[in-house]
């Protein structure tokens, strides 16, 4: 697949640059300009409205809010619906449909559920095109624990649970640990924190599948023995007492990838001025969100029974990087919270896509031959990204000049060097590749 069909986004530059609002600081520490007013854009959409699935966690936070403060309509596409969506497999199954078919045209959704529908490994082999526009978010979910592992206090150090789990499968429980997709940022992440501790993901525990709100309610039966999931969920759990936390990713991985803004690759192709809007909409929602000033109204809104119908205080503090995990520790840092627009966190690194693709190749969810190079190329669309960062009269020095960020380390040393993705893949104990 190539980009041959594309028509890029700022055909005249300086025509789209003309109608930005230049007094619009985009650092995090300002505040968003001519909230929800109406612009004139040189390039009219196509269309006013599009449908855009979203799962109930805080890093969905950019969408909704780019609804509830009219960044959407300020764009020009006043009617886009944004649309709960039970689960990321029902998520996928809306995006396979499109609107067109009753479906949905986009998505808030884990990173490395686009690359998959486009090399139809979780699309029942049927490929589905599809385009990552901008990272949602970085940071911003936890690896929880059943209350009957709460004094063994584990932390990013997950091999005390190696004994533990044993000792229960000895007894003839089996012992499941929850994820919300195989192959997503939460199996990757429960994989990643598991094998680092000596405990094989695939042997001496049952990975099971359980959508993202239904994980406290599953941790309340005695469903499952841990789970990884974003916000609030894992503050909830803390809060209602049926859980414990062990980390926060960012514990796993500083300012590590999670959700991206996708979109169908046709329905970008046919209409490149609508997801220019949509896009442009979406990053000033999460220069909105990424003000500390805005998140306690930001909370309230995702608190809505219509976006999350939960509590403020499952919300609010771990979006301020206040940790407490319910089994005596705390942690207040506001380097592992969730990040929606500062340290570039809406940029969508292509070496971050590369790790993703690396780590599903590891557990087997793509072949080991996979071409990531043209498969990374056929879906980030980072060349958008700058573009409406551009329009949006972002700093240059807020948009990054190169499509790595470089060498990434995790908590335990393992270094990831995209430019030698076999030498990390070689390093690591645990892989079915």
């Amino acid at each position: 697949m190539t980009h041959f069909s594309r028509r890029r986004f700022l055909v005249t530059a300086a025509a789209t640059t003309a109608v930005t609002l230049l007094s619009h600081g985009c650092s995090s520490n300002q505040q968003t300009a001519g909230e929800g007013q109406p612009t004139t854009v040189a390039e009219t959409p196509e269309v006013t409205t599009a449908k855009l699935g979203f799962i109930a966690l805080t890093d969905a936070a950019p969408l909704i809010i780019a609804k509830e403060k009219g960044y959407f309509a300020k764009y020009g596409m006043p009617d886009v619906e944004v649309l709960k969506q039970a689960s990321w497999g029902v998520t996928r199954d809306n995006l396979v449909l499109g609107s067109a078919g009753g479906g949905i045209d986009g998505a808030h959704i884990l990173t490395p559920m686009p690359y998959l529908m486009t090399a139809g490994t979780i699309t029942d082999g049927k490929k589905v095109p599809m385009y990552i526009l901008a990272r949602l978010n970085t940071n911003g979910q936890g690896i929880l624990l059943a209350n009957t592992y709460k004094d063994l206090k584990v932390g990013t150090d997950s091999s005390p649970l190696k004994e533990a789990f044993a000792k229960t499968k000895a007894q003839g429980k089996e012992v499941k640990v929850a994820v919300t997709f195989p192959g997503g940022t939460h199996d990757l992440w429960m994989r990643y924190w598991l094998a680092a501790g000596g405990i094989d993901p695939d042997k001496d525990v049952s990975l099971i599948v359980v959508p993202p709100p239904q994980m406290v309610a599953n941790m309340k039966t005695g469903t499952m023995e841990a789970f990884c999931v974003g916000e609030p969920w894992p503050l909830q759990t803390v809060n209602q007492q049926v859980g414990v936390g062990a980390i926060t990713t960012g514990e796993l991985w500083q300012d590590h990838p999670e959700k991206s803004f996708a979109l169908r690759a046709d329905w970008v192709d046919q209409h490149p001025k609508a997801a220019k809007a949509l896009l442009m909409a979406v990053m000033e929602a999460q220069q909105w969100c990424d003000q500390d000033s805005n998140k306690p109204e930001m909370a309230q809104i995702l608190s809505k029974r219509e976006w999350f119908k939960v509590p403020v205080e499952d919300i609010l503090d771990r979006s301020l990087g206040k940790f407490n995990f319910g089994n005596g520790r705390t942690l207040e840092d506001t380097n592992l919270m969730q990040k929606y627009w500062r340290d570039s966190a809406s940029y969508p690194y292509q070496s971050h896509d590369l790790w993703f693709l690396t780590e599903d190749i590891r557990w087997g969810y793509l072949p080991a031959d996979t071409d990531t190079a043209a498969l990374i190329k056929a879906v980030n669309r980072e060349d958008l990204w700058r573009e409406a960062a551009k329009a949006l009269g972002v700093p240059a020095a807020e948009i990054p000049t190169t499509t790595s960020r470089g060498v990434e380390t995790f908590f335990n040393g393992v270094a990831f060097d995209p430019q030698n993705p076999q030498a990390y893949l070689s390093s690591l104990t645990f892989k079915k590749v």
